[in-house]
């Protein structure tokens, strides 16, 4: 164990997931942890911080796709309005794109669901003692994959792009011109091999970097 973990205290944790069988069981699991304490549960991503920040709890386990608020801008917030509580962020979707937006918005750990609660226990511990966490495979995956080629400007067009938006609809949604967002779209269709912006938003997702 760790010189500087505190045995004589519970680490006090914090569970964002919008899934309740999934949060219930997390926080079952954890509880059984003799030195892991649960001391808060939010089901979406813009209760985050406010729940922290009335908690005061070591360790935030986050969710990234989260109602709301996504866990990794949630962790952005968390890292300006708590910078004493470690930000382990715990997903599905253990995309490359992923694993580096939540390094950026200043996580300290990365962990997919498909692991032992054992290691996630772990992995809570050792953040709380400053070090960074992070899924070996999703690691290499991330070197492999490089950096996202996306502009900030085209992510939002592509996200915006959704439930079959036109180019009208996405200009007066970002204040943008329409042939501003055409040369967006055409941009990420061609930075993502795709045929059209549909796909591209595809892959984006794909990918991790939306």
């Amino acid at each position: 164990m760790p010189r500087d973990h505190r045995p004589a205290k519970s680490v006090r944790v914090l569970l964002a997931e919008d899934q309740q069988m999934m949060r219930g069981a997390l926080a079952l699991l954890l509880g059984m942890e003799p030195d892991i304490e649960v001391v808060a549960q939010v089901s979406a991503g813009d209760q985050i911080v406010d729940a922290v920040l009335v908690g005061r709890p070591d360790v935030a386990l986050l969710d990234i796709e989260l109602p709301g608020m996504s866990g990794l801008d949630a962790a952005a917030e968390l890292r300006e309005q708590a910078p004493d509580c470690r930000v382990l962020i715990l997903t599905t979707f253990g995309r490359p794109g992923y694993l580096r937006r939540a390094m950026e918005a200043g996580a300290a750990g990365f962990l997919v669901k498909d692991g032992p609660v054992e290691e996630l226990a772990e992995a809570i511990r050792r953040v709380l003692t400053g070090e960074t966490v992070i899924d070996p495979a999703l690691a290499a995956a991330a070197l492999s994959a490089g950096p996202n080629p996306l502009t900030a400007r085209e992510c939002d067009v592509l996200k915006a792009s959704v439930d079959g938006a036109t180019v009208a609809d996405i200009a007066g949604k970002l204040h943008l011109s329409e042939s501003t967002v055409r040369n967006y779209l055409s941009s990420a269709i061609g930075k993502t091999g795709t045929r059209n912006r549909m796909e591209a938003m595809r892959e984006a997702r794909q990918q991790g970097w939306l």
